[in-house]
């Protein structure tokens, strides 16, 4: 009897182990995958920039409290004019620099136009516009406030970074508070060559580099100064899209739209994408 159940028992046991699938990890070729492997969608996503609205700070859930104003106008990229407790005051926003546009010694700097019109949008849109200070001073050597500035809820700020409009300066603790941050966001525009990234050493750690404009980058992007422009008309035919020839060979055209536009020197003339498309020219890259 005892044999008997022994032998069942170990039927069961066969029929059990046949019916079991072993558990496989995941393959990296391309072919089929067994009910057991991982779906691509399962996988974690690289990095990108998506990381500036995903990534977590200590400094994000403070609430700390801020200050209505009213505004009278965008100054330029970096700094805007409000009414703060019955004043007319400018607000420096603190941590970031934009390239000049109206300097009695630099004049007017490559992309400064582009962050003053990205400020002068967000701030003049706005709803409700409002200012948060830092721990430390919130006035800088020439009276104008030091702060953060909101537009609807939005930094300012982190705005101008992802844009690549604007780069980290003028750190002096103790106003440091979102440094970490803005650096991470500073990361991504510049990995991904946009605005004052997209001119090798343009913008770097004392400053606009303008002059860098005017040799080798220059040529790679298609800019040139804007005094270079002067005699240069679109042909009377009314084609708009000026072509050029960067100094690796490179053919790109710009749109009216392209932030580039005005400081591109063309060499050809389109009458429409598809047809500098043909002529073998690419659009920038963003």
């Amino acid at each position: 009897m005892k044999k008997s159940w022994f032998i069942v028992i170990l039927s069961l046991l066969l029929i059990v182990a046949g019916c079991s699938q072993p558990l496989m990890p995941p393959t990296a070729s391309g072919g089929d995958h067994s009910a057991g492997s991982t779906h691509a969608s399962d996988q974690p996503e690289p990095p990108s920039s998506d990381f500036a609205s995903s990534a977590k700070y200590p400094t994000d859930d403070l609430n700390l409290p801020r200050v209505e104003v009213e505004l009278v106008k965008a100054v330029d990229g970096d700094t805007i004019s409000v009414m703060f407790e019955g004043k007319k005051e400018n607000v420096r926003l603190l941590l970031i620099d934009t390239p000049e546009t109206n300097h009695p010694k630099l004049g007017v700097q490559p992309f400064g136009p582009e962050a003053k019109e990205f400020t002068k949008e967000l701030v003049e849109q706005a709803q409700l516009l409002e200012l948060e200070f830092d721990i430390g001073p919130n006035r800088d050597k020439y009276s104008r406030l030091l702060a953060y500035v909101y537009a609807d809820g939005i930094m300012v700020q982190e705005a101008l970074l992802l844009e690549g409009l604007a780069r980290v300066a003028y750190i002096y603790p103790p106003n440091t508070r979102y440094v970490d941050k803005f650096n991470d966001l500073q990361r991504i525009s510049k990995e991904q060559a946009l605005g004052i990234w997209s001119v090798e050493n343009y913008a770097q750690e004392d400053g606009f580099h303008p002059a860098e404009l005017n040799g080798r980058n220059a040529q790679d992007t298609g800019i040139t100064n804007q005094s270079n422009m002067n005699d240069i008309k679109p042909p009377e035919q009314g084609c708009t899209i000026k072509g050029n020839i960067n100094s690796k060979g490179e053919k790109i055209y710009h749109t009216q739209d392209s932030p580039y536009y005005e400081r591109t020197k063309p060499e050809q003339w389109f009458c429409s994408e598809p047809e500098a498309v043909e002529a073998g020219f690419r659009a920038p890259r963003r």
